[in-house]
C-alpha cells in the first residue's frame, strides 16, 4: 500500500493504550469510531498496549481472544478502509502470544500498511515512508519502534542498543529524510521538559526510583495535562543522543502513561505524549482521546498537533459507570498505590491523634 500526501496535506492520528480484552469495552470502540469519522485521517498509528495482556481472560484460548479483541477496535478503520500501522507496548507481551502471531492478526487486513523489504528490524520496529502528492518522491519517514517490556527488577527495560543502531542505519539508508518516531515508552529525556518542584507545589506529580521527587508541567496549553510521572527506563541507552546527531527527526511521540498529554521541544525535537484511548484501564475520564497531526509536504517539520477527546465528541455516558469511576480514580502504578496508601495511613494517624487531643481538651 502506497501512502502519499493529497493536495500537499497528510493527517496522522495516534491512538495509544487501548488495553482491551474480551469482551471489549464498547466505549473504546465508540471513541475510535467517532474520532476517525470526524477527523478522517490518512493514517492511524497505534503506539502499543493494544491488548491488556495481563487480563485473566487470556489465561485460556489467548490467541483466539486476542484476535477477537484486535478485530473489535480495528473495525471502525476496516469499515472505512483507513490505513494503519502499529507497534507493541509492554502489555502486549503479557498474554504470552508471540509478536509474530500478533503481527498476523493485524496484517490479515488489507489496510494494514506493511514495511517494504529491508525496512524493518523486527515485528514492531520498522520504517514507513510517505510520498509527495504526485507520488514522485518520499517526503516523510515514520519510524515505529518497539520499546520492550519490564525487566526482572520491575523497572522498564532501556531501549535496546540494537534497535538504536538500527535506527541510525535506517536514517542513513533513507538519506536522512524528515522523520517522526512513534513508540510506546518515553525516553528518559522527557524529564528534561518538565520541572522538579517542592512536594507541596499544587498540581505536582510524584516520581519514583531514580526520579524520586515531585514534578509539574509548566504553562500547559489548552487540553494539555500531566497527572503521572513519565515512566521511562532507569537506564539511558542513548536513543535521544542518536536522534539529535542529525536534524532529520523532528518529533518523538509516545503513549504508556495514560493520563499525560502534552508536547514540548528539546534540542529541536518535539517530545510528546498522547493520553490513553482505552476505557478498560485507568485513564483521564472523558478526556481519554487520540492525537492528530497535520502535515504539509512543503514544510513537514512545521506540523500542527491537537487532541480529540471523548468529551468533545459526544455527551459521554459510561457504559459501566462504576468501572469508569474506579478507573478514573485508581493509582497509575504500583509505586503510586503504595505511596497513596502511606499518605492515607499517615493522614488517618494524624486525625486519630487530633481526635484524642480534642476529647482530652473537652
Amino acid at each position: 500500500m502506497t501512502l502519499n500526501f493529497k493536495n500537499s496535506q497528510f493527517k496522522i492520528m495516534q491512538i495509544a493504550d487501548i488495553q482491551e480484552d474480551v469482551p471489549h469495552n464498547p466505549d473504546t470502540v465508540k471513541l475510535i469510531d467517532l474520532a476517525v469519522e470526524r477527523e478522517k485521517p490518512d493514517l492511524v498509528v497505534f503506539t502499543g498496549d493494544q491488548i491488556q495482556g495481563y487480563s485473566p481472560c487470556y489465561r485460556e484460548n489467548a490467541a483466539e481472544k486476542a484476535e477477537k479483541c484486535i478485530d473489535a477496535f480495528l473495525e471502525p478503520l476496516v469499515r472505512r478502509s483507513i490505513p494503519f500501522v502499529f507497534t507493541f507496548g509492554n502489555h502486549d507481551d503479557d498474554c504470552k502470544i508471540s509478536k509474530s502471531a500478533q503481527l498476523e492478526f493485524y496484517r490479515k487486513y488489507e489496510n494494514c500498511v506493511k514495511p517494504l523489504d529491508g525496512d524493518s528490524f523486527d515485528e514492531g520496529t520498522y520504517t514507513v515512508k510517505i510520498k509527495s502528492s504526485d507520488r514522485s518522491e518520499d517526503v516523510l519517514a515514520l519510524y515505529l519502534i518497539d520499546t520492550g517490556k519490564k525487566g526482572s527488577d520491575g523497572a522498564y527495560e532501556p531501549l535496546s542498543k540494537e534497535r538504536i543502531s538500527w535506527l541510525g542505519k535506517a536514517r542513513e539508508k533513507n538519506g536522512f529524510l524528515p522523520a517522526m518516531i512513534f513508540q510506546h515508552i518515553p525516553c528518559p529525556e522527557f524529564y528534561d521538559v518538565i520541572k522538579k518542584v517542592p512536594f507541596y507545589t499544587r498540581g505536582s506529580v510524584e516520581g519514583f526510583r531514580s526520579r524520586k521527587g515531585y514534578y509539574i508541567l509548566e504553562n500547559p496549553a489548552k487540553g494539555e495535562f500531566m497527572r503521572e510521572n513519565p515512566a521511562s527506563p532507569e537506564i539511558n541507552n542513548g536513543e535521544f543522543d542518536e536522534i539529535i546527531k542529525h536534524d532529520d527527526i523532528f518529533a518523538l511521540f509516545v503513549g504508556h502513561d495514560h493520563i499525560n498529554s502534552f508536547s514540548r521541544k528539546l534540542k529541536g525535537v518535539t517530545l510528546g505524549y498522547t493520553q490513553g484511548a482505552g476505557f478498560n484501564t485507568y485513564g483521564p475520564g472523558k478526556n481519554r482521546g487520540v492525537r492528530v497531526f497535520l502535515l504539509n509536504e512543503n514544510d513537514v517539520k512545521s506540523f500542527e498537533t491537537y487532541t480529540v477527546t471523548m468529551g468533545e465528541l459526544c455527551s459521554y455516558k459510561p457504559h459501566s459507570p462504576l468501572k469508569e469511576f474506579i478507573f478514573t480514580h485508581s493509582p497509575s502504578s504500583v509505586e503510586q498505590a503504595f505511596s497513596t496508601a502511606k499518605k492515607l495511613a499517615a493522614a488517618g494517624a494524624v486525625i486519630g491523634i487530633s481526635i484524642g487531643i480534642i476529647k482530652k481538651l473537652k
